[in-house]
């Protein structure tokens, strides 16, 4: 059934989510220091039994300097500059396994397929450690360091995925005027925030993003991962207002409000992982042009491959050929 307001009340939902007043500064200096850690992008190609696309294994410098792991796919044969898509992973999961996740190097693309630290063992396998300390957290990470923005897991994971970006554009293979961002759930959010952080991308792709409105979802829905947050402040009954305000500095409808890059969202109607309104919090207050696939009959599923389909035409005729 349908999880949240009726379509016609989503369609005009705006969400009243109020960003801390350093935010741009926050994540200015945030992402400043990571550039600055220094570090070196290594690739090394892999032997696989496949005979049109190459794979590499990439390891690149994160947040603070720290490495962070990825595949890189392209089509065999083909010259470069391509243009090049750069994948963040939805929660639980990450980079998998080098021969998965073909769609974009065999439609032409260079597609960096970025790792998720301290994931990877949920659904699909990871290789990058979180190393920082954090503090009491529920089980997940949600709720790691929820209680300083400055030691909270997203504000890792988010420089992660700029500096994604930035090594993606290192690369011979790649374009560097024709890179987009995309990714699913936490994927999404994750894009949703690298198109605010880096303003020169191509384009944006966030299917059901998590991690917008985050104040109306911890309260309108039971599901995971949303209901780590809401069990850590089930027993942190005293600190509502120091997590709120964390969450305040990686709420995609923050990010929304900044990001101008050709974007396409999609939402599920029947989807009880990420409220549809809260899909809907981010698409109207996006900045930029994009366009809505709406799945009224879908959980967090959403379109499957048909996503995918929809996501290829709009990127071929975003970023071109």
């Amino acid at each position: 059934m349908h999880t949240d307001l009726p379509e016609a009340e989503l369609r005009g939902y705006r969400s009243d989510v109020r960003e801390p007043e350093d935010f741009d500064r926050f994540w200015a200096d945030t992402v400043a220091e990571a550039r600055a850690s220094g570090g070196s992008v290594e690739v090394t190609p892999l032997t696989t039994p496949l005979t049109t696309v190459d794979v590499c294994d990439v390891t690149f410098p994160g947040y603070a300097g720290q490495p962070v792991k990825a595949w890189l796919r392209v089509p065999r044969g083909v010259e470069g500059p391509l243009p090049t898509v750069v994948q963040y992973v939805g929660y639980g999961g990450g980079r998998g396994h080098p021969l998965e996740n073909l769609l974009w190097a065999s439609a032409g693309f260079a597609h960096l397929h970025m790792d998720t630290r301290g994931q990877g063992s949920g659904w699909s396998r990871g290789d990058t450690p979180d190393p920082a300390a954090a503090g009491p957290e529920a089980p997940g990470v949600a709720t790691r360091g929820i209680e300083d923005p400055r030691r909270y897991y997203y504000r890792r994971l988010f420089t992660d995925a700029v500096r994604a970006v930035d090594t993606a554009r290192s690369l011979p293979v790649v374009d560097s005027s024709r890179v987009a961002v995309l990714g699913q759930s936490q994927g999404g959010g994750t894009a949703l925030a690298v198109a605010a952080l880096v303003p020169d991308l191509a384009a944006v792709v966030a299917y059901v993003p998590f991690l917008c409105d985050i104040p109306r979802a911890i309260v309108v829905t039971d599901a995971h991962p949303y209901r780590e947050i809401r069990d850590y402040l089930a027993v942190h009954r005293d600190r509502e207002e120091q997590v709120l305000r964390t969450l305040g500095y990686v709420d995609g409808v923050a990010f929304a409000r900044r990001a101008t890059v050709p974007a396409r969202f999609s939402v599920a109607l029947m989807d009880e992982i990420v409220p549809p309104s809260t899909v809907y919090a981010a698409v109207n207050a996006y900045a930029g042009e994009k366009e809505l696939a709406v799945w009224r009959y879908n959980g967090h599923e959403a379109g499957a491959i048909d996503d995918d389909a929809m996501a290829l035409a709009f990127l071929r005729q975003t970023l071109g050929r």
